[in-house]
């Protein structure tokens, strides 16, 4: 982001549906766009962010950058109406794969295969009790002062709420955050696994972290040690 640019980090509104879906696809793919991996943006976004915009939307935060969403944070406290929503909701995504999977690309075969066959294997454990976060930035609005203001508005909310620990499922490399960067934030990596439809894409192995933080000990994205 340009030297002088001005961000406003604030509450999701409905009319930010669009963007915030168009965001989630143009960074799905390691922070980049999703198309070389799985080519159908609609079903990917409903995916990631149909829960969030459509049943708590109370949860979310955006990031604007010169009066434009550059990023967003999608959130929720509500765990077991989160779990329940997605049993339903990844029948429904899945049988619309199926039924288009002859339609697809290679790429995006390969990703329904994958998700058929070894996503639910790779996905590293979570909490089933915990609020949780999945947070995107465009490349260009992607900095330490932008993801903390984003990260910090929704820990403020969460503690405000009563809630006592949260945790995300972080993409990571070798080249790319790390347990080190996590620790600095206040979260501890709880579980971690490789995830292998990222082999083809990407020469460094990519690995899925789970990192839980504890907002009775901290409320703010950097650590107490950090003052």
């Amino acid at each position: 982001m340009p030297e002088g640019k001005q961000f406003l980090i604030r509450n999701y509104r409905a009319s930010d549906r669009e963007t915030v879906r168009r965001l989630c696809c143009e960074t799905g793919f390691i922070g980049n766009p999703i198309d070389p991996v799985f080519e159908d943006r609609q079903l990917f976004a409903d995916f990631l962010t149909g829960y969030y915009t459509d049943w708590e939307p109370e949860s979310a935060f955006v990031l604007e950058v010169a009066g434009e969403v550059r990023g967003y944070l999608l959130g929720s406290r509500k765990p077991l109406r989160q779990q329940l929503y997605n049993i339903y909701q990844n029948a429904g995504l899945l049988l619309r794969g199926i039924l288009h999977y002859a339609r697809y690309n290679a790429a995006s075969r390969h990703f329904v295969h994958w998700v058929l066959c070894h996503g639910w294997r790779e996905v590293p454990a979570a909490p089933r009790r915990a609020a949780h976060f999945h947070i995107n930035l465009l490349p260009e609005a992607r900095n330490v002062a932008t993801t903390r203001a984003l990260m910090d508005a929704y820990l403020k909310y969460l503690h405000d709420n009563g809630v006592k620990r949260v945790y995300g499922q972080m993409v990571t490399f070798e080249s790319r955050r790390g347990a080190k960067m996590f620790e600095r934030y206040g979260f501890r990596v709880v579980n971690k696994s490789e995830i292998s439809k990222y082999k083809k894409f990407h020469p460094e192995p990519v690995f899925l972290c789970t990192v839980i933080k504890n907002l009775e000990e901290n409320n703010q994205l950097y650590s107490r040690q950090r003052g």
